[in-house]
């Protein structure tokens, strides 16, 4: 049975998530911008579009979650006990959409996984280090930091995926007794 422990337990784990991803995508842009500004080279050009890219769009999320996180909590926490039909009516829609959401993330997180591997493989032979990168370097960085971040996507997303179900789960068995 759903407590407000457990809604609390889940925002808690949200927000915090997205504050990792907030800081990982900070991380990921700055890096990129000390490959484009000191390191010069086709490897980490290559290297920087991914971490762009993909860091911003982390750093969108992270924000954003962890922006409206708190708000969320605490009108669920209030729903539980004082309007229980939020929760059944708001709530459990919302999170079926985050829940299909996930399928569509993970599939974008899968080929782009799946581009990377076939970047990385095609041009690691072909790209040499001889006084900074050369030949085919461009497409191994970005195949290489392509894959460190789609990894570390997938990795987030799969947590944040099982916590949803979890918490959605949650929630059925709440609204079916209200």
């Amino acid at each position: 049975m759903l407590t407000k422990t457990d809604i609390e337990k889940y925002f808690i784990a949200e927000k915090q998530e997205s504050l990792l991803f907030l800081v990982i995508g900070i991380i990921a842009v700055i890096t990129a911008i000390i490959f484009l500004t000191i390191l010069k080279n086709n490897f980490y050009r290559g290297a920087a579009i991914p971490l762009i890219a993909i860091g911003l769009l982390q750093i969108i999320v992270g924000y954003t979650v962890y922006k409206r996180t708190d708000t969320d909590r605490i009108n669920m926490v209030y729903a539980y006990d004082l309007n229980p039909s939020k929760i059944k009516n708001t709530e459990i829609p919302r999170m079926e959409v985050v829940k299909k959401n996930f399928v569509i993330y993970r599939w974008i997180e899968i080929i782009l996984a799946m581009t990377s591997l076939v970047l990385v493989i095609k041009y690691k032979s072909n790209a040499r280090f001889l006084n900074g990168w050369s030949g085919n370097a461009f497409w191994l960085g970005l195949g290489v930091f392509l894959s460190v971040q789609s990894i570390l996507m997938l990795g987030a997303a799969y947590f944040a995926e099982k916590r949803a179900s979890i918490y959605s789960k949650g929630l059925q068995e709440f609204g079916n007794k209200k």
